[in-house]
């Protein structure tokens, strides 16, 4: 049986924004064990709005994880997060005379070794597989869908003049947010993970994203990925936010341990 834990860290620089307005978090469900949640949103909108937004979907997803239960289900859980999170902000939005929105991805794992995902937005997670890109999550924007329809290409649209234009995000006062699922079976040591806003995916190819996360902890990592963020947002750079989330093989003797319990348990 393949056995592994879970390293886990976040990151966050201001970058050369006025005000920080993503918002991350890890959390573990009280009432699940076993199970863990990784949740990011990047906030918009004028006059701490964004915050506001961002800040509100943790919140909810913290609160709503907190009350989550092994008979419960991981996606209805995800879709209830930007339901609920969706309707406060309008609601805030409305009250402070403010237009906040924000993005949304998060993270599961559970003990059944699934990893189970959700987005709404640009914000992305990544998941490799040892030193290898695996998969990630296709934005909810304009250039996208032009990607999409092979009218550019990924690399022109980082650079596209309506790059930040995005069609599907929480605290929308015309259209409710829609969700994209991603789902991973059979986890393993060696798979790891990367939830991270635009400040961050940015600035780098898939490849090395892999190659960062694979040969460091999550710390050193994000170390280094503020670093040459900052290095390459040349005095432009956006909030840069992210979590890690790695399967790591445990300590020998903990293997031991467990082949040991195994043993007297037949």
């Amino acid at each position: 049986m393949s056995q592994y834990k879970i390293e886990a860290g976040t990151g966050q620089h201001i970058g050369d924004r006025k005000e920080q307005q993503d918002r991350v978090g890890l959390f573990a469900a009280p009432h699940a064990p076993g199970y863990m949640m990784a949740v990011l949103a990047d906030g918009m909108g004028g006059k701490s709005g964004g915050a506001m937004a961002a800040e509100q979907v943790i919140r909810t997803a913290k609160h709503l994880f907190d009350e989550f239960s092994p008979d419960n289900d991981v996606k209805a859980l995800l879709e209830n997060i930007v339901t609920e999170a969706h309707t406060v902000i309008k609601l805030t939005g409305v009250s402070a005379e403010k237009e906040p929105h924000s993005t949304f991805v998060a993270l599961v794992i559970t003990p059944q070794k699934q990893a189970i995902w959700a987005h709404a937005g640009d914000s992305r997670l990544y998941r490799f597989s040892g030193p290898n890109f695996a998969d990630r999550t296709i934005d909810h924007s304009y250039v996208e869908k032009l990607v999409s329809e092979g009218k550019i290409t990924s690399d022109e649209a980082k650079t596209h003049r309506m790059s930040n234009i995005l069609v599907n995000v929480l605290g929308s006062s015309t259209t409710p947010p829609y969700i994209t699922f991603g789902q991973h079976d059979d986890l393993k040591a060696g798979d790891s993970f990367l939830l991270c806003s635009d400040g961050l995916w940015h600035y780098f190819t898939d490849v090395e994203l892999s190659v960062a996360i694979a040969a460091n902890t999550p710390r050193q990592a994000s170390e280094l990925l503020i670093r040459k963020a900052r290095e390459r947002g040349t005095d432009h750079g956006d909030n840069c936010t992210f979590a890690i989330v790695k399967l790591v093989t445990p300590p020998a003797e903990v293997k031991n341990y467990v082949v040991e319990k195994m043993r007297r348990a037949v």
